[in-house]
């Protein structure tokens, strides 16, 4: 392939910051070669997953680095090509699927000859990757701050074919072809590193990376002197780090990369993170300080699938949830100055927040709250909103009946101050009763002994032959009398389609007059269905709950996982 001109010194303008286009390129083929190619100083990331280029390209970086070393540190295996092309390739292509950046790829040798080279630059086309980064080593490689004496370089004229088998394979002529020179890092000398660079340039490589295992950037400087801008010069400041970034301006470089810090910050978080849970036998301490599941599922796309879903699935009417989140909570008055108590924060979000994802994650759909004291307060997004201006004289089933524009079908009817595992709401979504509800069976032990609670009384107690059966519930009971519970209701009521027409006229007929209005709670309301004949099935369960009603119970949440 005939040499190309590249940019002279002059036409880089290298004490000048790199001016931005107003329109990309289409491809990130194209993108990746503009990156290279225009004048300035432009910067690549590590990224070794889909995750982790996916907060590369968040970051702002419009270009990212897929490092040999980090997707094989990350697969748990040396950066010597223990990992198989195949094996990076099937990294690479997350990496490609989670972004819209370019990707530059690590290729190390090229996985073999000239011949694996092409088949490796194919793929890598195939998977949306934008260009290849080969280095004139031997297969297999050592990483090139290991010894440098290890370091075997490899024929020039051997190399040279490889690049142009690279070359020669690509299907897009925008496809960018970086060469590595190792010379400085086997010793060899910038006389060598020259010959091999202008080699490397006449085989038709886009651009040199030189690389130096120094702590000074002595070397690459003295090399991009000499090599007057015959094309991009692309380093990687690993060692020398220390050095100011505008001495790579100025020197007219096209690309850094910050090559493994992505994977080197993980690695610190993680083993801080294991050695306190071990230390600990505990996740308090470290719930704090590290990210919340919801900034999981957003760098996954969840919000996207639920977009896609309802594009894509045949469309079934989903159950919803009535949440009651309206009042401040009497014995928290601390923590409730400024807000309700299903906004009080634990493990860094509020419990209205918990109790959302709780149930999105169960299949619940549209989510209504019902807000009281402190309304603006509440504001997370993607809910109805419904409000309750009266709450200083109204109760729970006032704040209810405000909600009714959103009892429409199935719903699950609640508190917001509440957290619980998946499963109860899972459980009680596959019920086909018309009325159902979870029991605490381990009333003994709830933390609201001594306070007034939805304490039950049941057809059957806890046992191995209640689960299997139909229990149902029979009475609501205030006061503890020991010898008429089986548990402790939990906070939810699921009703069918049919079973939201029930609720809605009994709260006409419950909330007719000032004083009802006043006292009514949910307790009001599963005594009158039981009164009026409903079955109301029991589903028990031992714990895998908390209601946030005391400080008590606000420190505790915080380790409920």
């Amino acid at each position: 392939m005939p040499s190309r001109d590249r940019h002279s010194p002059r036409d880089r303008n290298p004490g000048v910051r790199r001016p931005r286009l107003a329109k990309k390129p289409d491809s990130r083929t194209a993108q990746l070669r503009q990156l290279i190619e225009r004048p300035g100083l432009d910067f690549l990331l590590e990224a070794h997953n889909g995750l982790s280029a996916r907060i590369a390209e968040e970051a702002g970086f419009e270009a990212i680095w897929a490092s040999g070393l980090s997707i094989s540190a990350s697969l748990g295996v040396r950066d010597s090509n223990e990992a198989s092309w195949t094996q990076v390739l099937e990294v690479l292509e997350f990496m490609a699927d989670a972004t819209q950046v370019p990707i530059l790829v690590d290729g190390d040798t090229g996985h073999g000859n000239f011949n694996n080279v092409r088949r490796f630059v194919r793929k890598l086309e195939q998977c949306g990757l934008a260009g290849v980064c080969l280095e004139d080593k031997r297969f297999p490689k050592t990483n090139s701050f290991l010894d440098g004496t290890r370091q075997r370089l490899a024929n020039i004229e051997e190399f040279c074919g490889r690049l142009r088998a690279a070359k020669d394979a690509q299907r897009d002529d925008a496809f960018v072809v970086i060469a590595r020179v190792e010379a400085f890092i086997a010793g060899w000398g910038l006389a060598e590193a020259l010959r091999r660079a202008e080699a490397y340039r006449a085989a038709g490589a886009d651009a040199i990376l030189i690389h130096s295992a120094l702590r000074m950037p002595d070397e690459v400087l003295a090399f991009q002197r000499e090599w007057a801008g015959r094309s991009p010069v692309v380093i990687v400041p690993t060692k020398y780090h220390s050095t100011p970034t505008d001495v790579f301006r100025t020197a007219g470089f096209a690309a850094a990369i910050w090559a493994n810090h992505m994977l080197r910050a993980s690695l610190q978080a993680m083993q801080q993170a294991a050695a306190r849970i071990h230390k600990d036998e505990s996740l308090a301490a470290v719930e704090a300080t590290i990210a919340p599941l919801s900034e999981v599922f957003r760098l996954q796309g969840t919000d996207e699938l639920e977009v896609a879903e309802a594009r894509y699935l045949p469309q079934q009417r989903s159950t919803r949830a009535i949440l009651l989140a309206a009042t401040r909570g009497d014995d928290i008055h601390e923590l409730t100055a400024d807000r309700p108590k299903c906004m009080i924060e634990v493990g860094g979000q509020p419990v209205l927040a918990h109790s959302v994802q709780g149930l999105r994650a169960a299949g619940v759909g549209e989510i209504a709250v019902v807000r009281g004291y402190r309304k603006e307060a509440v504001d997370l997004p993607g809910l109805r909103y419904f409000d309750n201006d009266a709450i200083d004289s109204t109760h729970e089933l006032s704040t209810l009946q405000l909600a009714l524009p959103a009892l429409d079908g199935a719903c699950l009817i609640g508190y917001g101050d509440i957290l619980f595992r998946k499963f109860v709401v899972q459980e009680l979504l596959e019920t086909e009763d018309d009325f159902a509800v979870f029991v605490d069976s381990n009333w003994q032990h709830s933390r609201n002994r001594g306070r007034q609670a939805d304490w039950v009384r049941c057809s059957a107690p806890m046992s191995m032959t209640a689960v299997a059966h139909d229990v149902r519930l029979l009475d609501v009971i205030d006061t503890e009398v020991s010898g008429d519970i089986h548990g402790e209701w939990m906070g939810f009521l699921k009703v069918s389609a049919a079973g939201a027409m029930v609720v809605r006229d009994l709260l006409a007929r419950l909330l007719d007059d000032a004083e009802a209005r006043r006292t009514a709670d949910m307790g009001s309301l599963l005594r009158a269905l039981i009164g009026d004949g409903h079955r109301i099935r029991v589903l028990y369960t031992t714990g895998n709950w908390i209601d946030v009603d005391s400080m008590k119970d606000a420190l505790d949440a915080g380790n409920f996982r």
